[in-house]
């Protein structure tokens, strides 16, 4: 597994991970619920993992659609 994706926006999350399994790119979401437990106040990250053979594809569409990742 390797990391995508670390953002404090939920919106970032929803839409990458929409665009990854319309392109069969299985998502693994971590830390979604932790803003939560601290007030959601929107400091955490959220992660996205993905295969690490899912990688350098994932990597391009998340580029073709203004994603920017960290």
């Amino acid at each position: 597994m390797e990391e995508l994706l670390r953002t404090t926006d939920p919106t970032v999350v929803a839409y990458a991970t929409v665009l990854l399994e319309g392109e069969d790119i299985e998502v693994f979401q971590l830390d979604v619920h932790m803003s939560v437990l601290h007030g959601s106040i929107g400091i955490l990250p959220q992660r996205l993992w993905v295969r690490k053979q899912d990688l350098a594809r994932a990597q391009a569409i998340m580029a073709d659609n203004g994603i920017p990742l960290s």
